[in-house]
């Protein structure tokens, strides 16, 4: 048989207990040994799990209490100082890095969060100062990890993140830069190294999903240097081999540079890696393991195994089998555990699916090349899963080129907005979602068991909505929102009500640290049933003379934050959820909701890795999308939108191009770098970065506020700038969200006089 892979296993838990475990934590409920014995046990079942399939290279470390790119930081010792000085316990000093702390011990703010890669998974930002030293952390949680699946009797591969990605995607704070930190670090590297052998590590894997992106000389430079340095040091002090995995697209720009080293083995990309076999076609290293990612490890679509044998059979051509192993494209913790649990589903439909476990399976298939079992598969792919709606083609077929450009242009709006809203300097506003509390929660859940009936589910949200409206208004926001308690998530909700949808049970995929969530299937053509928001928000505005925002989530983070189908392009899909949205939106306009936000805050998280795809193969399609969803709408309705946890500098034009009359960031855990991108690019459009992070438990200050505002107006004309926070207030709990929104409004009071002062002084 051919040998199997594993890059990653899933580590939330079936039924999410590590989400559970840690927030008890958070809240003092268990102790350390509490949590860490929940961590045992899932690190446990995914080491049997991989070993009942057969897995050839079973990792270790793959295991996270938020995020590995964290874990390596900690390892490395690389912990920013107003960290340690809080004095806290080592996990507890993890988590303040993660989600930030405000207690006895001090004040600090959480560590930047980023989008990793093309993913909806959330990376902690590395920050090396100049004072940072580089040094192994003792009893490491490789090591331990590594021992603890060795005392189950498995020999596992320890995953380490490697040094070029780490470096990559640090942020600096000083002078130094990665070459500074260079030998520290494979010293670091080098001596874990001896350690796991020690143990009896025969492998060790460093993943280098950084070597897929556009690599300039200057980077291949930096590449080559550590890992000279890294193989150098640990050949001359160990017999381990060294698997150099790479996942999320092809390494073209140096993979000459990469079979050149003496890797003992090469993890390559053949699912998103357009060049992949290309390149091993024109040479591979003699004595060189493949580890040939041809499982998709983002989707939840059963493979075709005849595609599969077919690429198998062409990588056989360039070496030995016995030098070939297959793994998923990468990890699988961007997958679901198991169809086992999805009771809900019809065999039939769960055919057609293959969450992690089932992906073990089919490692297990491929490997055998059972021709039974490739027939079998053959004719799951000879049906026709799905019929095409008519409606919904006819629409498609119908759209032109007027049903993208919205008129009249921005400029004119702008002024027809100004004075149909009459909003003051720096107007407030929230991004949507306002605390779902323990009630909320069990009244949705009861309400879906048939324990409370619709009009008391109806009752009920309604009564949570003038609660929420009174307060808004009691803390003088200008601009309001009904608080979505009607809402379980932003994309499931939509989903729900839409036809051509499918919902698992149990599908739970992490997102960021202790946050999970079901991303629902594109099963079939999509089309609204029905209005889908318009009562809550109706009845919102019926509470208030101040306007509340109708609230959506657009097509492209629908379909980003779903599983999409493999059967036709993301274009037709982004334009089916495009066309249900719009008919929302104009019914929500039709209605009396004067300003609606659609939400785009995945906008920029399936932008192709490599620059020049961005627009062909992304861009082209999504920002059309996003422009077809509010194009017909009158100049007065103004449409707002939202984006969160990426890096938007680099396209911030093509955002302005989604032609929104305000759009709202995520701003302030990247410390309001967005705000020199708005000013080079001349932003046309109303902004509002936002002005404190959500994701932590802190309250910020009045002057923390007002000095993120200070530095917004260097930047923002005055009349474009809004202010708000990050993203919405679902996760945060009631009595921090209102000192943090008292702060905000409070904090826009003070800029609004000091400008009016200023002007009249003028």
């Amino acid at each position: 048989m051919i040998k199997t892979a594993v890059t990653g296993f899933p580590r939330i838990g079936k039924e999410r207990q590590l989400k559970f475990a840690a927030e008890k934590f958070f809240r003092g409920e268990i102790g350390q040994s509490e949590l860490e014995e929940v961590a045992k046990e899932l690190r446990a079942y995914g080491w049997k799990k991989q070993e009942k399939a057969g897995i050839t290279f079973i990792p270790s470390n793959d295991f996270s209490f938020y995020d590995n790119l964290l874990d390596t930081a900690f390892l490395l010792g690389a912990i920013p100082s107003r960290y340690v000085k809080l004095g806290l316990s080592p996990l507890e000093t993890y988590f303040a890095t993660a989600h930030g702390y405000q207690g006895n011990a001090g004040d600090v703010k959480a560590l930047p969060m980023k989008k990793w890669f093309n993913t909806n998974y959330h990376y902690l930002v590395p920050e090396l100062s100049d004072d940072t030293k580089i040094k192994l952390a003792e009893n490491s949680k490789p090591l331990c990890e590594f021992s603890e699946a060795l005392s189950l009797g498995i020999k596992t591969v320890p995953a380490l993140t490697g040094l070029y990605t780490f470096f990559h995607l640090a942020s600096y704070t000083g002078g130094k830069k990665a070459e500074a930190f260079i030998d520290d670090a494979v010293a670091a590297y080098s001596e874990l190294a001896c350690q796991l052998e020690a143990l009896g590590a025969e492998w060790i894997s460093f993943s280098e999903p950084a070597l897929v992106l556009d690599v300039n000389e200057e980077e291949k430079t930096l590449f080559v240097t550590i890992y000279k340095k890294l193989l150098k040091q640990i050949r001359s002090q160990t017999k381990v081999k060294i698997l150099l995995q790479t996942f999320f697209g092809d390494i073209r720009d140096v993979y000459e540079e990469v079979i050149s080293l003496g890797f003992d083995g090469i993890g390559l990309d053949f699912i998103e890696g357009k060049e992949t076999l290309s390149l091993i076609e024109k040479s591979f290293p003699k004595n060189t393991l493949l580890f040939a990612g041809l499982i998709n490890g983002k989707n939840i679509w059963r493979s075709n195994y005849e595609d599969k044998i077919h690429i198998l059979s062409e990588i056989k051509k360039c070496l030995p089998q016995e030098n070939l192993v297959i793994s998923p494209s990468c990890s699988l913790l961007h997958v679901p555990y198991s169809t086992e649990l999805e009771d809900k589903l019809s065999d039939e439909v769960k055919a057609h699916f293959a969450f992690a476990e089932e992906k073990l399976c089919e490692l297990k298939e491929l490997a055998s090349e059972d021709k039974a079992v490739l027939e079998e598969n053959k004719k799951l792919f000879a049906c026709q899963r799905v019929n095409k709606n008519p409606k919904v083609q006819a629409a498609l077929s119908a759209l032109t080129a007027d049903d993208f450009i919205r008129k009249p242009d921005f400029e004119v709006r702008e002024e027809i907005q100004k004075k149909e809203f009459n909003l003051p300097l720096f107007p407030t506003t929230t991004i949507g979602s306002f605390p779902q509390t323990k009630e909320v929660r069990a009244k949705r859940a009861a309400w879906k068991k048939g324990q409370l009936s619709d009009q008391e589910y109806v009752t009920f949200n309604q009564e949570k909505i003038a609660e929420c409206i009174a307060l808004q208004e009691k803390l003088d926001l200008d601009v309001l929102v009904h608080g979505e308690f009607e809402r379980n998530d932003m994309v499931e909700y939509f989903g729900s009500q839409m036809d051509g949808y499918l919902f698992t049970s149990n599908g739970w995929v992490q997102s960021y640290g202790t946050r999970c969530v079901k991303p629902p299937v594109v099963w079939g053509d999509v089309s609204r049933r029905a209005p889908m928001t318009v009562e809550w928000s109706v009845y919102a505005q019926s509470r208030t003379k101040k306007p509340v925002k109708g609230m959506l989530t657009g097509p492209v983070t629908i379909l980003n934050w779903s599983f999409p189908r493999e059967d036709i392009s993301l274009k037709e899909q982004a334009d089916q959820i495009g066309l249900a949205i719009r008919d929302e939106v104009l019914d929500l306009e039709a209605n009396g909701i004067r300003i609606i936000q659609i939400d785009e805050a995945a906008l920029r998280e399936k932008l192709p890795l490599r620059k020049r795809d961005w627009h062909s193969e992304y861009l082209d399609w999504a920002i059309p999308a996003f422009r077809l969803v509010h194009a017909k709408v009158r100049p007065q309705t103004q449409i707002h939108t939202h984006m969160c946890y990426s890096e938007f500098n680099d396209i911030i034009r093509e955002i302005d191009d989604m032609d929104a009359d305000v759009i709202t960031f995520e701003a302030s855990r990247s410390d309001l770098k967005i705000l020199d991108a708005l000013k080079e690019a001349d932003f046309k459009t109303e902004v509002g970065p936002g002005v404190y992070d959500i994701h932590s438990p802190r309250v910020p200050s009045v002057s923390e506020i007002t000095a993120a505002l200070n530095k917004m107006r260097e930047k923002v004309p005055l009349e474009k700038l809004w202010v708000n926070p990050d993203c919405g207030l679902k996760t945060r709990r009631e009595e921090e969200t209102v000192r943090s929104l008292s702060n905000l409004v409070e904090a826009a009071k003070i800029l609004r006089a000091e400008s009016i002062f200023f002007d009249k002084a003028v």
